[in-house]
């Protein structure tokens, strides 16, 4: 009697144990079902979610991105086609019906008419749908969390054409202000050599400076097109789309102190990469266990009518069929694929973590040789380039120096100007970087420093 009790006490926490996991795994099936299905963002489905905007902002540039590019689409449809095997993989096999006869028997005058019915349920032995509701689960997760990281690459492809945007604006403001100061110098060159005091040769190299400038414009409005057109295939949109300018100024975060072991604490805890892969050694854990089950056999319940039987009480029939796993050398290679296959994404946690702790040293590294060349562009290099200008443009007007001298100085100030655009646009290029680094979205307000 308390082998049978303790038998009884064996199944009814087996039995428990499944429908506890059974319950989980469709909680977990609806929220992330909940997830995936989620409505589109504002702006997705806008012809030109960008018009009539006079300036460009990098949390709406990288919004746009999120909700417009196809890439998210795509990512997603994947990852809900993933979601859809786990009621495929939880559910029963169908049940089977039979029907046979005896056409003899319609002929025979000693016997009835014999006709056999059957029904029949295949029952896998228990455990084994949960483990592969489990498996069907954790490949799900592991492309949702692939949602994830196509969002974080977006966000920073975003906040560094941004960027780019802006750079390619100062550009083409800083250009057309060196013509205008040209401008002015060759009528003053002009108006010197007609006068007799100054030679021929400050207005000739006036006139090629102007022609240098104007050769500039034309590079700098084709990398200006370029830009522009590298986000609206972003956004999706027609390559043709006008956007809004850039603000004139560009926010650049360079007072916060980087722990680098805390950013690769964070990293490591939250990056999508390292999460997918949690969820695929989960996911290969559960194809170890499935295939240490294959080793027990698995059911079917059957029940009939066998009316070729002449006595009444012999025609109901129940029964069960069972395979016999007896193929152990196939079982033990199916079982060793599964732990080989498990041991290989535990090694490629391993080198995803190095890669991680490697991706966000470097980006904080080069995120602080940022902050110091816009240190040294802006409180250096600049104030001096421009004391330069300033005085070379006095010693010119007063007729003390020649137009080369001022033509040097005035490209010394322009290339410094344009270097502290470049470093302004660099430093926020690098916080999108250890934001993607990180696994956050680069641009949003949260933003890594």
């Amino acid at each position: 009697m308390s082998a049978l009790l303790a038998r009884a006490r064996v199944a009814l926490a087996l039995g428990f144990s499944l429908s506890a996991c059974a319950t989980r795994q469709s909680e977990h099936y609806e929220a992330l079902r909940a997830q995936l299905e989620a409505p589109a963002p504002p702006g997705a489905a806008a012809e030109d979610p960008l018009a009539g905007r006079a300036e460009l902002s990098r949390a709406e540039l990288v919004s746009l991105a999120l909700a417009r590019n196809p890439g998210v689409a795509t990512a997603n449809e994947t990852a809900r086609a993933a979601l859809a095997r786990w009621p495929q993989e939880t559910a029963l096999p169908d049940p089977m019906f039979a029907w046979a006869t005896r056409p003899a028997s319609y002929s025979s005058n000693e016997v009835d008419p014999a006709n056999d019915f059957e029904l029949s349920q295949a029952l896998p032995f228990p455990g084994k749908l949960t483990l592969r509701g489990e498996r069907a689960l954790a490949e799900a997760d592991a492309a949702a969390t692939d949602v994830d990281a196509t969002r974080q690459r977006l966000a920073a492809a975003a906040s560094q054409l941004f960027d780019a945007w802006w750079l390619a604006d100062r550009a083409l403001e800083l250009n057309a202000e060196q013509r205008a100061l040209l401008d002015d110098a060759h009528q003053a060159a002009l108006a010197r050599y007609s006068a007799g005091t100054g030679p021929l040769a400050d207005a000739l190299g006036a006139e090629s400076e102007r022609a240098m400038l104007l050769h500039r414009e034309i590079e700098l409005r084709a990398e200006h097109t370029i830009v522009s057109e590298r986000i609206a295939t972003l956004l999706h949109l027609p390559l043709a789309t006008a956007l809004p300018a850039a603000p004139r100024e560009l926010d650049a975060n360079d007072s916060a102190e980087l722990d680098s072991a805390a950013l690769t604490a964070r990293a490591l805890e939250q990056r999508p990469e390292l999460r997918a892969l949690a969820a695929e050694v989960r996911a290969r854990e559960a194809d170890v266990s499935l295939a240490e089950r294959e080793f027990l056999p698995d059911f079917t319940l059957r029940g009939g009518y066998e009316g070729s039987w002449q006595e009444d009480p012999l025609k109901p029939v129940v029964g069960v069929e069972l395979n016999l796993p007896l193929q152990l050398g196939r079982r033990r290679a199916a079982l060793a694929e599964a732990e080989a296959r498990l041991a290989r994404e535990q090694s490629r946690t391993k080198r995803m973590q190095d890669r991680v702790r490697l991706e966000v040293g470097t980006a904080v590294e080069r995120l602080r040789e940022a902050h110091h060349l816009l240190e040294l562009s802006e409180t250096r290099l600049l104030p001096a380039a421009r004391d330069r200008a300033a005085s070379a443009r006095s010693a010119f007007t007063s007729g003390r120096t020649g137009f080369l001298e001022l033509v040097d100085a005035e490209r010394g100030l322009r290339a410094a100007e344009q270097s502290a655009f470049e470093a302004r646009a660099g430093l926020s290029s690098r916080r999108a970087q250890l934001a993607r680094a990180i696994g956050e979205l680069a641009g949003a307000p949260e933003e890594a420093p």
